[in-house]
């Protein structure tokens, strides 16, 4: 199966969120979104635009203490920050597979983490950071 790969630069916080918009808006429910990016590389930033994009007005924070925040839109998003987990049985635990059938999108930060959780259909993004602004947005769909 061939990927598809699209490379994105931004030079603002304001570019990031964007990109994280668009992409939302191609998006249907039960997509799963595979983030990776080192700590501020801007994937928060991206997940606010996400959450813009599928139509929620809440206000998006990184969900590093509580391992998953929701946002309600026209499709609701789970925004799971794994930081602080070891493995995906961890994900499991906190009811993965529960997010996944609610009919959603699911975007998981630091998705290294639990890498084994994910079934291959995940849209996997990747977020450089380049300079105190500039970000490079690598998009991997299946």
């Amino acid at each position: 199966m061939d990927t598809a790969k699209i490379e994105i630069l931004t030079h603002t916080p304001e570019e990031t969120e964007r990109a994280g918009e668009v992409l939302a808006k191609t998006l249907s429910a039960g997509a799963v979104v595979a983030l990776y990016g080192y700590l501020g590389a801007g994937k928060t930033a991206f997940v606010r635009g996400m959450a813009r994009g599928l139509g929620s007005k809440d206000r998006v924070t990184s969900p590093t203490f509580t391992i998953v925040n929701e946002y309600s839109g026209n499709l609701d998003l789970f925004h799971f920050d794994m930081y602080r987990l070891k493995s995906s049985d961890e994900l499991f635990d906190i009811g993965w597979e529960d997010y996944l059938s609610r009919g959603g999108v699911c975007v998981v930060e630091w998705s290294e983490n639990v890498a084994d959780a994910f079934d291959g259909t995940e849209i996997k993004i990747t977020i450089e950071k380049l300079s105190d602004t500039d970000r490079k947005i690598t998009v991997e769909d299946k």
